[in-house]
């Protein structure tokens, strides 16, 4: 008598149907299974293209690698209290 007991199981099912909706949950369920093709055809359609790109990087470097992109300091300021004068 778990979590796992299918009595629980059911009972959640039957609250979830009547919190929702049958319309909504199908509507979620063909939404899902959208995004999952979705995402997988874009899996496949970009190791295709970083293949392409691997190939073609190395001879695309001409200059140094100092040349093809700026450079950018990354810093955070901080305020610096000089010590007071004794006059």
């Amino acid at each position: 008598m778990g979590i796992f007991d299918w009595k629980h199981w059911a009972v959640l099912l039957v609250v979830v149907v009547l919190v929702f909706g049958t319309k909504k949950l199908k509507n979620l369920g063909s939404d899902l299974g959208e995004s999952i093709k979705g995402f997988r055809k874009a899996m496949n359609t970009d190791e295709g293209a970083d293949n392409a790109t691997a190939q073609a990087a190395p001879e695309k470097r001409e200059q140094p690698l100092d040349a093809q992109q700026p450079h950018t300091i990354d810093a955070q300021a901080q305020k610096v209290e000089e010590p007071a004068r004794k006059d």
